[in-house]
């Protein structure tokens, strides 16, 4: 091969490799249709470092049940010094109501559920459409 056919290829192949990063850039990610919302309130006395493992270990489903599209969490804020009736908030996206299903039948949310539910006074889950 010459100096300038080799030129032309070297150009081939960096166009198509920009091209193939455009589309991956612009290509539609899995779109949220449905949402849920689990709150807990923990039982009293229960120790700030059992917070934070019910936390992180929540938070690493989503890498472990595909279904997840989406997760965020937090601790409840006090509207006015009121009293929280629920400690923390999770909030997770899926895209269909059947993922949901999946996971809460996966057997990582299982496990998670038997290993945190001994810290838990109460839960809430409340599953809704996310409007457009």
């Amino acid at each position: 091969m010459n100096a300038k056919s080799k030129g032309y290829t070297l150009i081939v192949v960096l166009l198509c490799a920009f091209a193939l990063t455009i589309y991956g850039a612009y290509s539609p990610a899995r779109k949220a249709q449905k949402q849920q919302i689990v709150c807990v309130k923990f039982k009293k006395g229960v120790e700030n470092g059992a917070v934070e493992q019910h936390m992180n270990g929540f938070a690493s489903l989503k890498h472990e049940i595909p279904q997840i599209v989406g997760y965020t969490s937090g601790k409840t804020i006090l509207p006015n010094q009121a009293v929280a009736d629920y400690d923390v908030v999770h909030y997770l996206t899926f895209q269909s109501e059947a993922d949901i299903k999946t996971f809460e039948n996966s057997e990582a949310y299982k496990q998670f559920v038997t290993q945190n539910q001994g810290i838990w006074e109460k839960t809430l889950t409340v599953n809704a459409d996310i409007r457009q």
